[in-house]
């Protein structure tokens, strides 16, 4: 067997004294391999695949960065194999190996962003992304799981990294132009980078790794990637500084491309005014105008609207915002904006019709509600005479239109008629001629008579405000147009005539620059001015009356404690009881007398006592101050902004009931003006949903309680409490889990309430007669009177002061903003107003706004035309969630309780009506009675109240109803 296993040749080996020990320090293995030498591309791409050290990897970016800088040195930007072939080891696993180390190393990590901020680079972390968070999403066996969300942490940091700063765009287009082989390459390149960074793919991921991450508990602080808002500006910024960089002739296409992709983010308004900003400070508007006419006529027209849009917000909102009629005075702001829209507009008829069309027709949602945004498009097109003409034409046109009267919104025929009012002024200036054969045409005429023949009165009232503004102007004063107007119709008139003598004339774009480092300034010198009277308050003065306490003294301590004044003993104090001396307090704060204290009280979050005594006073003060002098007045618009805006800091007991009656007392205090100043912060104001549910709830509930409507309902919205809790909860999870009062179920009680007051004689009627459909009839337990004797139980007929300004104040301004603020968004079922937190809410006090206000309301027409349109168009929304739907279905029957003249309602609304009928009647089949809860069976009931009352209209007005279908 031996002879299988013949040798070949044999070595001794002899053996050192000192053996390497098994354990290595790091640092001597990085110094062994730290001297590989990187002097080509595909040496970097072989120490990148061979495992490399942190040293290795160090040469690696410190060559590619040296190769960047070099005019033609090589760049991983190319579409070359070997630089993609860099890129991906350097993504997939470079960046996971050493990213942890790397960060932390400011040379090493901005090596690492410089060689990866390209179109390349980015398409990697996307591309790598995307499996990671499929892996974190699927199940798999417990042996089969992987930590992946380490990695995707580790991306979206560097992709952050990648991305941070405004020059980002300025550098990428730089090492494009520097390394690009040719035209078409560099453009091919620059197109894949905007599609990355400029649409809505980098966003979208980044919240679906959030989404990961969370679901991981991973802890770290979320990403602005995943933020729209936040990467919008972002992005906004970018493109400010590259448009004003690069302005030579080959630069602007990827100007416009950037600018053209940057419109399908979803965050037009947010990228705009980041770049609005940018231009205005670095006054580069002129190169950004220069861009704008050449792109094509739609990205036009939607720069210019989010430009105009952003412009109002900012800029001219402060303008003329008080309780009154906005001044008619001009502002540098209002010539800064019209000089720049001016600018922009410059040489270009496309862009000036657009603006036209959109004075006339509200294309613009901002302006219809902004009279200085409004003032400026005016003032920058004033002197073009072709426009500034066809303006005037066109809106005399558009405002004496039948169709126009009846279903247009009343705040944009406001709007159109201040516009024609303002419009009139420039052209009496510029040629008087023009406006005396428009006067006197069959536009100005025909119009007028459709005005004053309109069934709403605000809308004849705007045309004879407008009619007389055009006759003062043209006319001679013996044969002015004149209407005998009193009290506010006669102050408002005024107001529309002072109108046509506005002359706003072109400012200077830094004027806008002057007036955001002013108003920066104010802010300052507001809060140190706080923080001082803060600091310095006065001590109080303790005085203690009383009669004098004598001290007899005994000769044995004659000459003990001679010096010693003896105090008076204080009175006794509750707290004086407890054994822990750090208890008492003796500073207690005294319950406010004054607006400015109680302002200054609901500020102080940091003293409890302090806080919590001004808002439980709050309510009575200000009801006890709103009609005795002009306290409550002069800080009226102050204390709404600060009761809106105030968050339980101390998670006080009564929080939510003390908060909305001091909202109550603050509406009630001057009702015409602050319900204008609600419904215009529920939609312009930064609040939260529960602080916009709050305002709605003071509208519905101050509109009640203005018309007198104090029921049983208003008064039972807080629940008594229990007479004898036998088993309760700790205190601190009672407080927790009880019901407490808040303001969104305060409307919910209330209108629970009304229906039951509602239905309850439509349930008699069913019991009686046998007849109308069976989800009306209760069981036999429980009997009905006669419907003669339910209907005798209501309460008598009260004066009601809110009908007088329900429409023009309460109503108008919650339907037209709701409308512009819907169709401002990107799309409906998006917007916050038709989601299903507010919607529900939104309803329930637009029905209780036309309750309260009575059947006798002058402008009940024009309410019951605008609200029967709104709520048709939220029929989708209502079939996706049961609450939208039971509240519009409320909204339906008290919008069919307030009009009592049918005859009326069928002649003006019959298509409405037959509509509605239709509609309700298949959510009534569609509801399974007795299977899906008591919810369920609570809408059923109000789909059938609701059936039942358009279902006694048709029948007694059938005829006419046949009629006035037959077109239907």
């Amino acid at each position: 067997m031996d002879d299988f296993l013949t040798p070949v040749s044999t070595t001794k080996v002899k053996r050192t004294q000192d053996p390497k020990p098994l354990l290595q320090e790091i640092g001597s293995t990085v110094n062994s391999k730290s001297s590989v030498v990187i002097d080509s591309p595909g040496k970097a791409l072989q120490v990148l695949k061979e495992q490399p050290d942190l040293g290795s990897v160090e040469s690696v970016l410190s060559f590619l960065v040296a190769e960047i800088e070099r005019q033609d040195g090589f760049h991983l930007v190319l579409p070359d194999p070997v630089a993609a072939n860099i890129v991906f080891q350097l993504i997939n696993t470079t960046l996971h190996d050493y990213w942890q180390i790397l960060k932390d190393k400011k040379t090493q990590s901005k090596q690492m962003i410089r060689c990866l901020r390209n179109p390349s680079g980015i398409g990697n972390v996307i591309t790598r992304l995307r499996p990671l968070i499929a892996d974190c999403r699927q199940k798999k066996a417990v042996g089969e799981t992987r930590d992946s969300a380490s990695h995707i942490a580790d991306l979206l940091d560097f992709l952050e990294r990648i991305l941070h700063g405004e020059q980002c765009l300025v550098q990428v287009w730089a090492d494009i132009k520097a390394h690009g082989k040719n035209a078409a390459q560099k453009k091919l390149m620059w197109k894949e980078f905007i599609a990355q960074v400029a649409s809505g793919r980098i966003v979208s991921l980044a919240a679906e790794a959030e989404d990961v991450l969370k679901e991981k508990q991973v802890s770290r602080n979320s990403s602005w990637l995943a933020d729209g808002s936040s990467y919008a500006t972002w992005l906004g910024r970018n493109i400010a500084h590259l448009s004003a960089v690069e302005r030579d002739e080959d630069s602007v296409s990827i100007n416009i491309d950037v600018c053209s992709k940057a419109l399908t983010l979803g965050y037009t308004d947010q990228t705009i005014r980041s770049m609005l900003l940018v231009m205005i400070d670095s006054n580069s508007i002129s190169a950004f105008t220069s861009l704008l006419h050449k792109m094509k006529a739609f990205e036009q027209r939607k720069y210019l609207n989010a430009i105009i849009t952003v412009l109002s917000n900012h800029y001219l909102n402060a303008i003329g915002d008080n309780t009154t009629r906005p001044v008619v005075e001009s502002s540098p702001r209002i010539g800064g904006v019209a000089a720049l829209v001016n600018e922009l507009i410059r040489d270009n008829d496309t862009l000036k019709e657009h603006l036209v069309t959109s004075l006339t027709k509200s294309g613009i949602p901002a302006l219809d509600d902004s009279l200085s945004g409004r003032r400026s498009v005016i003032a920058a097109i004033a002197n073009d005479e072709d426009h500034i003409h066809t303006l005037l034409e066109n809106s005399l046109k558009m405002f004496g239109d039948t169709f126009y009267i009846k279903h247009t919104p009343i705040i944009q025929q406001e709007a159109l008629a201040q516009t024609l009012a303002m419009t009139c002024g420039y052209v009496q200036r510029s040629q008087p001629m023009f406006l005396t054969m428009m006067a006197k045409s069959s536009y100005h005429t025909s119009g007028m008579s459709n005005r004053i023949g309109s069934s709403s009165p605000r809308a004849r009232f705007l045309g004879i405000a407008v009619g007389m503004a055009i006759s003062k102007t043209v006319d001679k004063p013996e044969t002015q147009l004149k209407f005998d107007l009193e009290g506010a119709e006669a102050e408002e008139t005024e107001w529309y005539q002072r109108l046509t003598q506005i002359n706003d004339k072109l400012g200077e774009i830094s004027d806008l620059k002057v007036q955001e480092n002013r108003s920066s300034k104010q802010g300052d010198r507001k809060g140190r001015t706080k923080a001082v009277t803060k600091g310095t308050a006065s001590p109080a003065v303790t005085e203690i009356q009383g009669p004098r306490i004598v001290e007899i003294l005994s000769d044995e301590d004659e000459d003990e404690d001679d010096d010693l004044i003896p105090y008076s003993k204080p009175d006794s104090d509750p707290e004086d009881e407890t054994d822990d001396p750090t208890e008492i307090n003796r500073n207690k704060p005294t319950a406010p007398v004054y607006i400015r204290d109680l302002i200054s009280g609901l500020r102080d979050t940091e003293n409890y006592d302090r806080h919590a005594l001004a808002l439980s006073t709050a309510a009575p003060l200000i009801r006890r101050k709103a009609n005795f002098g002009s306290e409550v007045l002069d800080h009226i618009e102050e204390l709404a902004s600060i009761l809106v805006g105030l968050n339980d800091s101390f998670e006080l007991e009564k929080f939510a009931e003390q908060k909305q009656q001091a909202l109550i007392a603050v509406l009630l205090a001057k009702p015409a003006a602050m319900a204008q100043w609600f419904a215009r912060n529920f939609f312009a104001g930064d609040y939260s949903l529960t602080q916009r549910t709050a305002i709605l709830t003071t509208l519905g509930l101050g509109a009640r309680e203005l018309a007198g409507l104090k029921d049983t309902a208003t008064e039972d919205m807080t629940p008594p409490a229990p007479s004898f809790p036998s088993k309760q909860l700790p205190p601190h999870l009672h407080a927790l889990y009880a019901s407490t009062p808040s303001s969104s179920n305060s409307l919910a009680r209330l209108t629970t309430s009304m229906t039951k007051q509602l239905l309850s004689p439509l349930a008699a009627q069913a019991a009686d007669t046998l007849t109308g459909p069976a989800i009306l009839k209760v069981g036999q337990s429980r009997t009905f009177s006669s419907r003669m004797e339910v209907e005798a139980r209501r309460s008598k007929p009260i004066p009601n002061a809110l009908s007088q300004m329900v429409a023009d104040n309460f109503f108008f301004p919650l339907t037209g903003r709701w409308w512009l603020a819907t169709r401002a968004s990107a799309s409906s079922a998006s917007s916050i107003y038709t989601s299903t937190h507010l919607l529900p809410t939104f309803l329930h006090t637009l029905a209780l706004l036309m309750n309260a206000s009575g059947p006798n309301t002058l402008a009940l027409p024009q309410m019951t035309r605008e609200m029967w349109e709104l709520l048709l168009s939220c029929r989708a929304h209502a079939l996706n969630d049961k609450r939208v739907l039971s509240a519009l279905l409320f909204a339906l029957l008290m919008l069919l309780e307030t009009n009592e003249n049918k005859e009326r309602l069928v002649t003006e609304q019959g298509k409405e009506l037959m509509e509605t009928q239709e509609w309700v009647r298949g959510v009534f089949d569609g509801l399974p009675a007795g299977k899906d809860g008591e919810e369920d069976e609570k809408v059923r009931v109000l789909a059938a109240g609701v059936v039942v009352r358009c279902q006694e209209v048709v029948e007694k007005y059938q005829r006419r109803l046949v009629g006035s279908m037959m077109d239907y």
